[in-house]
């Protein structure tokens, strides 16, 4: 399949123009490549290691959720450098889809990551320049046991700011790095917030507002939209693809 005819599908469906993004996110294209498009790989980060990985493997493209630009440095150099010359001798190219990718209805991190813990999303939760992000479902649930299936679900340990009350009634997925959402949580009669990681101050502001907080990995929480949308692509496509997993235990 034809590189420019993929993009421009993917873009449309994850609706890229909607979103006001964090300035290093830079959605989109990231690293021109071949132009036709036989084997996708996909992955939370823009590493070295995955894009080691993704050209040994022959991916023709590369759709991570955190692209090459967060420092803002924008001198080609040192191990940036390194990724750039990996992608293009490999003929690589590489897109990034972040908070797109965390808000998408069918595919997004939010909304997989809530139906995988058998939870249908109900109503849009917490926002970015005004991009609906998360969502918020209603449970009736032991928070000890909600944490158990949560832990389950990711695979990893969840650290409970057990701040609300122990019986979990309504819910909120945001994943990724999403306590600053807590005070929005508590305002709008939301027991429980789940998100990938919080600052120090996060633990007080659960406590004194009354609201869990469950910190579930911030690359846990994050492995679910490539996912969904390469398996989307290749229902819609017929383009094989591979998942690299380089977890970083944050």
């Amino acid at each position: 399949m034809r590189l420019e005819s993929l993009l421009q599908y993917t873009s449309e469906y994850l609706d890229l123009d909607a979103f006001s993004d964090f300035p290093g996110a830079h959605n989109g294209l990231q690293i021109d490549g071949s132009a036709d498009v036989e084997r996708i790989a996909v992955a939370v980060d823009a590493s070295e290691t995955v894009i080691g990985q993704a050209v040994e493997g022959g991916a023709n493209l590369l759709i991570v959720h955190h692209g090459l630009f967060w420092d803002g440095e924008q001198r080609i150099v040192g191990r940036r450098f390194r990724k750039v010359s990996a992608l293009i001798e490999g003929g690589c190219a590489l897109y990034s889809a972040h908070l797109p990718l965390d808000a998408h209805a069918e595919v997004g991190n939010c909304a997989v990551l809530m139906r995988e813990l058998g939870i249908e999303p109900e109503d849009r939760f917490g926002s970015h320049k005004g991009s609906p992000l998360g969502w918020v479902a209603t449970v009736d649930e032991d928070r000890g046991e909600f944490a158990r299936r949560l832990a389950e679900t990711v695979g990893g340990e969840v650290r409970t700011i057990p701040g609300g009350p122990e019986r979990v009634y309504r819910v909120a997925v945001v994943t990724g790095a999403a306590s600053d959402l807590i005070a929005e949580a508590a305002a709008l009669g939301v027991d429980t917030l789940v998100t990938g990681e919080g600052p120090h101050h996060s633990f007080n502001d659960a406590m004194e507002l009354g609201v869990n907080a469950l910190y579930a990995g911030h690359y846990l929480t994050e492995v679910w939209g490539v996912k969904a949308l390469a398996a989307h692509l290749e229902e819609r496509f017929g383009l094989e693809w591979s998942f690299i997993d380089a977890p970083t235990g944050l």
